[in-house]
Formats: structure tokens, sequence, C-alpha cells
């Protein structure tokens, strides 16, 4: 089995460090192809106005100027000489649930995989909290990936699901539990922006968490990382509301409408 890895930290980050060992676990035969530099919060970006790089790191290993979509476009593209059968993304440094997921650049590397018929998995540890200081226990995720990984493989996807895993801010002896999740979502707010003055007098904002305490939903992403549980949540890249395509029917549907209907 030939395996991709790619991640939004960065071809030096540890998360991918990890990510490789786990790899390894499954097969002899992996490649790496990531990001120079950290693209966290990149979504499916890709590079439109001006020119890729690519530098050789080692054998099968190659950073890109680019996001994780980018990385697995080159990769699959042109930079390995057959396709991946597994493309795996992570381990992010901080999970990536609720609506992380849709502007995440582990879960879109994973997307990307998944556009080119292969299948994908993103990967994250969560964290205590956001901090430099804070210590990742990427043990937890190499030590519990590997068996989780192998019973998926096993299993038959359906088209255009990609499986998002997440592991929890704990040891892994303190992890004992998998639950298939759904995709949560936080309270409205928790991400805003902190306006601040720079030395010239000029305000610039930072993009930021507030991180309160909320109360999840029993059975989302969100909730299983409160609990100390390892979540797998299958995502499809379809955004279709399908209620409201069927609701939507029964008044536009048909003939284009001639007539201005004013909204009080």
């Amino acid at each position: 089995m030939r395996i991709l890895l790619t991640n939004d930290d960065g071809i030096e980050a540890e998360g991918l460090e990890c990510l490789e060992r786990i790899a390894r676990t499954l097969s002899d035969d992996v490649w790496i192809c990531a990001p120079r530099t950290e693209q966290s919060g990149k979504g499916r970006g890709i590079t439109l106005t001006e020119p890729l790089r690519v530098n050789r790191m080692g054998d099968k290993r190659f950073a890109v100027t680019g996001t994780p979509t980018d990385c697995v476009v080159l990769a699959v593209n042109d930079l390995m000489p057959e396709r991946p059968d597994l493309v795996l993304s992570g381990v992010n440094r901080g999970h990536n649930v609720g609506e992380d997921c849709s502007y995440s650049g582990t879960v879109a590397g994973a997307l990307q995989g998944m556009a080119f018929g292969i299948r994908s998995i993103a990967l994250s540890q969560s964290l205590e909290r956001f901090h430099d200081t804070v210590m990742a226990h990427w043990d937890t995720a190499e030590i519990h990936a590997p068996p989780i990984i192998s019973r998926l493989l096993a299993q038959k996807w359906q088209d255009g699901v990609v499986m998002n895993l997440n592991f929890p801010a704990r040891p892994p002896e303190a992890v004992s539990e998998v639950e298939v999740t759904t995709q949560g979502f936080r309270a409205v707010g928790e991400m805003h922006a902190v306006r601040r003055t720079d030395l010239r007098g000029r305000d610039y904002y930072w993009m930021s968490f507030r991180g309160e305490k909320q109360s999840h939903a029993p059975g989302t992403d969100l909730r299983a990382m409160d609990d100390g549980k390892i979540s797998v949540t299958p995502l499809h890249i379809d955004l279709t509301h399908r209620t409201s395509v069927n609701d939507l029917k029964r008044v536009l549907g048909g003939a284009v409408p001639k007539t201005v209907e004013k909204v009080s």
C-alpha cells in the first residue's frame, strides 16, 4: 500500500513526524508532500496568483510553497510515480471538530485526496489549551491511530466520504473509548477579531477564539473531545441542504418568475 502524507502545520511539524510513524506501521511505501510553512486555517485554498516551488527534502519527501490542497494535487499529479492508495493528513496540533472542519487545512488535505478518488483520513490531536508552552500528547495519536485506521480500511466507504479522526487531550493510557460522531457546532461568537495597535499607532486585527466553556450535544465530535473519547466522523464535501431543496422546488420550480414580491 502506497501512502501519501500531508498536513497544514508545515514540513517541520512534530505532528507530521508522528504521522510518519503511524503510516510506517501500515506500509513501507510512505511519501510526504507538505507545506513549507504553516497553513492553518487555509481550508481548501489553492494557490492561483503566484508560482508554486517544490523542494526535495529527501527520498520521497517534498516541501511546497503552498497549501495542503496544493501539496496533494502536486504529489498525485507530478511528484509520485504512481497514485497513492491512501492519503493521511495531519497529525494536526489541536483538534479539528465542529465548524473547524470547514476551514481546516488538515481536513482539506484529506478532501483533496477524496476528490482524486483516494481513500483519505484527517488526524488531529487535541490540546488542553492552544499555547506554545502546551505539549501535545502525540503518543495518544501514535498508539491509537494505527488499529483504528486498519479497521476503517477494512470497511467499504461511501463515495465522497473522508474520515476525520480526533484524539483527546489525554495520555494514551487514559483513552479507552472510540465514538463514531457527527459534526457539532459551537455557540456563535467563539471566533472573533482582537483589535490591537502597532508601534506607529495603526490598528491591526488578530483572529482569535474565546475558548469559553460550552455544553456540547451528545454524539458530536465536540462532546467526544470533552469526554476524552477518540472521535471518528465521516465527512463529505456536498454542502447541499436536502430539505431546503424540496421546499424551494414548490416556489421556484418551472418557469422563471416575472414579478417582484415585496418583502415586509
